[in-house]
């Protein structure tokens, strides 16, 4: 038997700022809400989810496991992300690559990816 995808946790200095950031960056609402864990999704029922505890230090190394999103226009979700507080970072991606890293309000890395092309 095979396990379901429940969530993607995140440990955060404001679990509850962070939470609410990252659903609005994705269009999620706050499905569970307590002092130690916010959890959103797209809509209360579907998974997986974003959940969002507290952590006593701040980040300070690359993650090892970041999202990638995937908009109809890398160009202006970039503009809107970084508008809502996100910021461009460099972890040697280098030039010419298909995909812009920023980060979070408390430094965690993402990828906003180019659009896909025909399969």
């Amino acid at each position: 038997m095979a396990s379901q995808w429940e969530n993607l946790v995140v440990d955060a200095r404001d679990p509850a700022r962070l939470a609410r950031w990252w659903a609005e960056a994705l269009g999620y609402q706050i499905t569970y809400e307590k002092p130690d864990e916010i959890e959103i999704r797209r809509t209360a029922e579907e998974l997986p989810g974003l959940v969002f505890v507290p952590a006593s230090e701040a980040k300070d190394l690359k993650n090892r496991l970041h999202i990638d999103l995937r908009p109809s226009d890398q160009e202006a979700e970039v503009e809107r992300l970084v508008n809502m507080g996100a910021r461009h970072v460099d972890i040697g991606q280098g030039a010419g690559v298909g995909w812009i890293v920023l980060a979070d309000p408390e430094g965690n890395e993402f990828c906003v990816l180019k659009q896909r092309g025909p399969v």
